[in-house]
């Protein structure tokens, strides 16, 4: 896991591009945190909070995101959102990208139990 933070002090920033590998990635997006407890065995998820708050749950810890905020969880790690606020808008990167039968075998549920809650 790795969480990114935007220096909202400078007008402009990024987090990946060009100088990074070639990333085979789909992007997605949120209006709402779902709890849904799972892990995914190949693929990372990237979350990028636009705006609003969300609770996200990543193993035994709680992480309070909120605008500005870039969360990366990393393949065998379980997660899902315990909340979030009505004006909750995220973006969402899987790497790699995997379509039908291959992303849905990736997506593992979890029980809560895992989380220590």
């Amino acid at each position: 896991m790795r969480l990114d933070r935007a220096d909202l002090l400078r007008p402009k920033g990024w987090f990946f591009g060009p100088w990074n590998p070639t990333l085979n990635m789909s992007l997605g997006y949120a209006n709402k945190g779902i709890d849904e407890p799972h892990f995914h065995q190949r693929m990372t998820e990237i979350y990028m909070v636009a705006r609003g708050l969300a609770a996200i749950r990543v193993e035994q810890e709680t992480i309070e995101l909120s605008e500005g905020d870039v969360l990366v969880v990393e393949p065998g790690e379980a997660h899902t959102f315990l909340s979030s606020s009505s004006d909750y808008f995220h973006f969402v990167m899987h790497l790699p990208a995997l379509e039908g039968e291959e992303a849905t075998a990736d997506k593992v549920p979890v029980p809560d139990s895992r989380f220590g809650l």
